[in-house]
Order: structure tokens, then sequence, then C-alpha cells
């Protein structure tokens, strides 16, 4: 294994000797083929020059990625953007002006240079600008644009601080670069825009509510076949069947009212008396329902504040996993705007493998 670089900076103040020394040596690692996981406003990303097949493969090697997964691609402007994108539709400049920098990934045609391992052998990549000072600066001092997936191993929950990041792959990446906990916590939205209309492949903190102001045509959600398995290729970031998923198994409870509430305090007793070790998700509104229940539990924040619920709910699932819980109960919030990229996560960490 080898010895991964910590390299820790301020977001607040991205400036100065030692952030300006931190930004140089890990754009250093990354011109000469290494991995640097770095923050972003949504999770911490694995980054590699997207531009070298070897660097790429690195990624994959790290995290234990199939090759049927391909990843996404942050740029710092437009300049970056021509190297990646051999065009951009009239909605995709839309989004792109609307949107950027921010948590939205635009799935749009790739040059050649972009090597097939990104796309997973596809003809279009996911690219963004994102919306961190630390990730700016280092793609910036890179000079290269930088692929990047979630930094954890695949198919586990995604980090939201370094901490995770070591967790998962101390010793199997190049270095760490520090800036703190991430903003948002879920990851971006991803979509297709076409000439005729935008495809969501994967919700995020830009809802589906916001492109319908921005998009020209119909905005519609990619829908996989039922039943289906993995393919070959997967034609998007973030559609996998099974995927930000604890060790400890998931259990959701959805509804709505007091009866979602009291389906909670009933799955929490009956997974206790079954012998599990319980971990609860508990929003404001469902404390009561726990009380003198024998759960471990998180505090995941207001049930009224989708934002808050999503911004800590990796954090939730990484410290009840740590804590030795077996299950976790965790209530599905209203699928709307935010909320349905949190169900969206929720229910890709419950399926069975």
């Amino acid at each position: 294994m080898k010895e991964t670089l910590r390299l820790k900076v301020d977001p607040a103040v991205p400036a100065g000797p030692e952030f300006e020394s931190a930004m140089a040596r890990a754009a250093e690692i990354l011109r000469r083929g290494g991995t640097v996981a770095f923050p972003t406003e949504t999770v911490y990303g694995l980054g590699a020059n997207a531009l070298d097949a070897a660097a790429v493969a690195r990624i994959f090697e790290a995290k234990q990625r199939p090759s049927w997964d391909p990843v996404i691609v942050h740029v710092s402007g437009p300049e970056m953007l021509e190297r990646v994108a051999a065009q951009l539709s009239e909605n995709a400049r839309r989004l792109a002006e609307a949107f950027w920098p921010g948590p939205m990934t635009l799935l749009v045609p790739k040059r050649d240079e972009v090597p097939a391992a990104v796309t997973a052998g596809r003809a279009l990549v996911g690219v963004r600008m994102p919306a961190h000072p630390v990730a700016l600066a280092l793609i910036r001092a890179a000079g290269v644009p930088v692929a990047a997936p979630s930094a954890n191993r695949f198919g586990h929950t995604s980090p939201t601080r370094a901490e995770h990041v070591a967790a998962d792959l101390e010793g199997r990446i190049d270095a760490i670069l520090d800036g703190g906990e991430t903003a948002y916590g879920l990851e971006s939205t991803v979509m297709e825009p076409r000439e005729d209309g935008c495809v969501i492949y994967r919700p995020g903190m830009i809802t589906a509510e916001q492109v319908r102001g921005v998009c020209q045509g119909t905005v519609e959600y990619f829908v996989p076949e039922a039943g289906a398995r993995q393919p070959e290729a997967l034609p998007s970031p973030g559609v996998g069947i099974r995927h930000y998923a604890p060790r400890a198994r998931m259990v959701l409870v959805g509804g709505g009212g007091a009866a979602q509430v009291e389906a909670f305090r009933r799955t929490v007793l009956e997974v206790a008396a079954a012998g599990e070790r319980v971990g609860a998700m508990v929003p404001d509104r469902f404390a009561a329902a726990v009380e003198g229940c024998e759960a471990r539990v998180f505090d995941w924040g207001r049930w009224d504040a989708p934002e808050e619920l999503g911004q800590r709910m990796y954090a939730a699932m990484r410290e009840l996993d740590a804590a030795g819980v077996t299950v976790i109960v965790c209530p599905l919030p209203k699928a709307e705007g935010v909320g349905l990229a949190i169900c969206d996560r929720l229910r890709k960490s419950a399926r069975a493998e």
C-alpha cells in the first residue's frame, strides 16, 4: 500500500502561501498521473487527469469500480470544457449558463481525446463545473480536466468529510485534500440536454422544477427497466441499481404524517426484537417515536428542511456503521424537490445485492 499524503486547507480563505502550496502539490500529483481526493460542494471526489487513460485507470483500481460505470469530468471554465465536449446543444448552453458553477452534470458528446474508460465506452461524457473554491483552485492549478467520481469504495456510502475518504481509501490513493465538510452532501443532478428537451438520470440539489424553468422542451426522468440487471455500460454516472450503501442493512419507512411516525416506531421495535443492533436516522418530528427504544440514534435534522437532511444523510450512515449497528431504520421524506434526490439515494442504498 502507498502512503497517502494529507493536505489541509481552509475553503473560507482560498488564498495565501499555505493554500497555494497545498494546491501546487496536489496539482502536480494530478499532472503526473496520480490520484487526489478533494472536496466539492456535493461530496468528496477522487480525481485524476481525465485525458490520461492510465490515470483514469487508477481511479477505477482504487475504488474497485467496475468498468461499466462512467465517471464525471470536472472543469474550471469554458476553455477547459472545449477540451472535453465535442459540441453543446442549445439546452446544454442554457443549463450551463444557469447552473454552473454548481451541482449539475451535463451529458454531452465527448471529444476523441477523452479516454473510453471515462464514459464506459459511450459517446456522451458527464461534465460539470463545481462550485467549491478548493475544487476550482485545484483544477485551475492542474490545468487539466479532472475525472472524479465520489472518493469511496465502489457502492459504499459517499464521503462528505476527509475522514470518510481516509476510511475507504487510505493507502490506495496518492493524496487527500482536506477542505472540511461538504455543503450539500448529495451528488449532482445528472441530465442529458437534447435539442427537444432534457432527461434527468439522477436527481440532485438542482430540482426538476428549476430545470423546467431553463430547458426548452419536455423534462423527463430516466426510468430503468423493471427487473433490469447492470448493463455492460451504464448510460450515466449514478444510476447503478445498488449504490451509496452502508454496511448495515437499510430499512426504509414510507408514508406520511402521524401514521408514518407510528410505523417508524413500530419498525424500530420489531427490528430490535429480532435481535438486531438497531440504528435510527431520526428527524426532529420522529424524536418521540424512539424514546425508550433500544436503538443508536442519529439526529438527522429538521423534517421540513430537506436540504439539511441531504447534507447529513451520508454522515448519518457512516456514524451508525461505525457504532456497529446491523440495521439502520430511516423514514422516507416526500419524493419532491430535493426530497426526490434523498429518496433516490436511500432506495438505492437499501437494495439487496
